[in-house]
């Protein structure tokens, strides 16, 4: 039996092999379209990819995995989607309210008061929808938040205590909502909305998201963290300037992303084409399996709750526009019609995420460098694929 079942493998082999390349012939690539556009902005790398109706339809790489270095970007490299893991915990949070562990309108103080006493009043009636708005009055990083990111008692603590102990070390502040909108984009709101999950759901974000999303997706190379095995250049390195201004590739380490305290806010990794697969589900409105939640909650997640005025933003945040739940709402000038989107960044990579539900249609690019310049030529690629894959 044994000798039986070794004499299958080649075989087994071969089908495989023939599968994947039919798969990939299947699909357009997008590779002579990426390379002019990634010499002209002077990028190490850029991949995209598109899923219409469930299924990738074009995908390519093209670039370096990090500045000198030979090996060349794959579809198959992990790229760091920074802020579009927001929608993640959005999803994750969508899920809670189904099972009953958490209302939309569940405040900080109701779910974290026992653990964080003495909060501020403004701040512990703040509901979980505000702070997945960005609509609860906490504001963009500030000083005293970096300082509380990037401190040394990681070498101490759990990240779900890490979590709790910023909360602590800011609960005296007073959430202040502008006049002219309550949105401020706020990555301390999804740092506390993710510690509210973990409290509501017993697990660690980070256990949820491998579990709840990750895994039934099947996003086979998605995880959290700096995208590089340590030791191995086997995927995007993000590029941070150095000294001189020339970008440096941020190998592995601490210095290769975000402390991961902010997972809830944007310390996700995934191939270009597991990132497509998400968009690909987000774009089917939760009509195709897995059955992760109902549709009738994905739509509310995906329905704007306020409206963003931002003047002078950074790369990557539009100066107006709807936001929900974890995405944004725009109105493009080459679009008949708004789209959700949503940019993430952690300032050494940069990628993008469009979604036409009525087409059911998703893109995605993604690019190793942060920075307006990658700002720009992500979004010269997204209106470009979508212009050539949108069929209004």
């Amino acid at each position: 039996m044994l000798h039986f079942r070794l004499a299958l493998l080649p075989a087994f082999a071969l089908l495989l092999i023939t599968f994947m390349a039919n798969d990939s012939a299947a699909r357009d690539n997008l590779k002579d379209q990426l390379e002019p556009v990634r010499q002209e902005f002077a990028l190490p790398a850029l991949v995209a990819a598109v899923a219409h109706e469930g299924k990738i339809v074009a995908a390519g790489a093209s670039g370096v995995r990090a500045i000198g270095h030979d090996a060349k970007a794959e579809l198959q490299d992990q790229i760091h989607i920074g802020s579009d893991t927001k929608a993640m915990t959005a999803l994750l949070a969508g899920m809670a309210v189904e099972e009953g562990r958490l209302a939309w309108d569940s405040t900080i103080g109701e779910v974290l008061g026992d653990e964080v006493q003495g909060m501020n009043e403004t701040l512990a009636k703040v509901r979980l929808e505000q702070l997945l708005s960005h609509s609860s009055g906490i504001p963009s990083d500030t000083q005293e938040m970096i300082e509380i990111y990037f401190n040394t008692d990681a070498f101490d603590y759990n990240l779900t205590n890490l979590r709790l102990m910023a909360l602590e070390a800011w609960k005296k502040n007073e959430p202040v909502i502008p006049e002219n909108s309550p949105f401020q984009y706020a990555n301390f709101g999804y740092l506390i909305a993710g510690t509210m999950l973990e409290t509501a759901m017993g697990q660690p974000w980070e256990a949820l998201i491998q579990q709840r999303i990750f895994q039934p997706l099947e996003l086979e190379t998605a995880g959290l963290g700096a995208t590089a095995t340590p030791g191995l250049i086997d995927a995007l390195v993000g590029h941070f300037p150095d000294d001189d201004g020339q970008p440096e590739p941020r190998l592995w380490g601490a210095a290769a992303d975000i402390p991961p305290i902010m997972g809830p806010a944007g310390t996700a990794h995934m191939s270009i084409l597991d990132f497509a697969r998400w968009g690909g589900w987000i774009a089917g409105q939760a009509e195709r399996g897995p059955d992760l939640v109902e549709p009738e909650t994905l739509a509310y997640i995906m329905e704007p709750k306020v409206q963003a005025k931002i003047p002078d933003p950074p790369p990557g945040i539009p100066e107006e526009g709807g936001y929900a739940l974890g995405w944004g709402f725009e109105q493009f000038d080459w679009a008949e019609r708004p789209l959700h989107t949503h940019n993430g960044s952690n300032s050494m990579n940069l990628a993008k995420i469009l979604i036409d539900r009525d087409q059911d249609l998703a893109i995605v690019v993604a690019t190793n460098i942060g920075g307006e310049q990658a700002n720009l030529a992500a979004g010269e690629i997204m209106k470009t694929l979508y212009l050539t894959y949108g069929k209004d």
